[in-house]
């Protein structure tokens, strides 16, 4: 099934998302009290849902859920490669990489949907990020890969747009990545029920889910998501360990190696330019299906002073 939010005739709505139209959420019920009850509520929730009430053409498809968190990992290794070559001049992965997934937290207050225009921040690098992500439906400490399977409800594409010139500066004092991500995350164009990629799923567990994306209709690349170095379930049990997972968790796969981004290009040699106003973004995911973006106009922020010198006295 196919869960996920729209507007129609002025009127926001939750509901499923079907080939025949879009059929709304009984109770007024939103996605996210949806996966709070789990997959196993959805099938007797479809059954209470009806028909169709407008084709989907007729609706503006929005994010498909507001996140309680989203965290992204970096999981594909030549993704690794590729971005270390542009950022330090080096293509490398370092070894610490292979010890365990690592990720970051973004800003769940700046989600954007299906078709939306972002507003980047002042920046002479933006970059994509091709991504599918994992909606979690239940909640957890420190569970087991297994466990960890069991509360994911879905899944969606995911594009965690970046400023790589400011993400740059900020890495270099060992922490962020923050001002060159959180001004823009893109999901959608709705969550795909986890049960129905279980025909994609691969001996060792992971999604070979073949996954593209295209800038103003040109391809720049394309990945098996099962190319990620640690299974979604995975990933999700890192996320856990000492600490919690709830449901309406996101969890972003890292972008996809063989030119899911800009940056990875960059650091192989390409010379394709940086995003710039009017750029269509379009990423297509197998089985779940495409998710474009825009890039609008860059929003001058405040200057922030540079830190002023201190004497570091111990006392007044």
């Amino acid at each position: 099934m196919r869960i996920g939010r729209w507007t129609r005739a002025g009127r926001e709505e939750d509901g499923f998302i079907e080939d025949a139209g879009v059929i709304p959420f009984p109770d007024a019920l939103t996605v996210g009290d949806v996966l709070a009850a789990g997959l196993g509520a959805l099938p007797a929730l479809r059954e209470r849902a009806g028909h169709p009430v407008a084709p989907l053409a007729d609706v503006t498809l929005r994010a498909p859920l507001s996140p309680a968190s989203v965290r992204d990992f970096v999981a594909f290794e030549e993704h690794v490669e590729g971005v270390s070559a542009s950022v330090d001049g080096k293509s490398e992965v370092v070894p610490e990489w292979y010890q365990a997934p690592t990720f970051y937290f973004t800003n769940p207050h700046t989600i954007a949907g299906p078709g939306e225009t972002i507003a980047p921040p002042e920046t002479q690098r933006l970059d994509f990020e091709l991504e599918v992500a994992a909606v979690l439906g239940g909640a957890g400490a420190n569970l087991s890969p297994a466990e960890a399977d069991a509360v994911i409800f879905g899944y969606t594409i995911m594009n965690d747009w970046s400023a790589r010139d400011l993400q740059s500066r900020e890495m270099k004092v060992r922490l962020g990545p923050c001002k060159g991500k959180d001004f823009a995350t893109s999901l959608g164009p709705w969550i795909v029920t986890a049960d129905e990629l279980e025909r994609f799923r691969d001996e060792d567990g992971f999604l070979a889910l073949r996954a593209e994306v295209s800038v103003n209709g040109e391809r720049y690349g394309e990945d098996l998501v099962s190319n990620m170095g640690w299974p979604f379930a995975e990933l999700v049990a890192y996320a856990s360990r000492n600490a919690r997972v709830v449901p309406g968790d996101v969890l972003g796969s890292g972008t996809v190696g063989n030119g899911g981004c800009l940056g990875e290009l960059w650091g192989r040699g390409s010379t394709l330019p940086p995003l710039r106003e009017g750029d269509e973004v379009r990423m297509t995911v197998e089985g779940i299906g495409e998710l474009v973006g825009h890039v609008g106009a860059p929003v001058p922020a405040p200057p922030i002073p540079p830190a002023r010198p201190r004497s570091r006295a111990r006392a007044r």
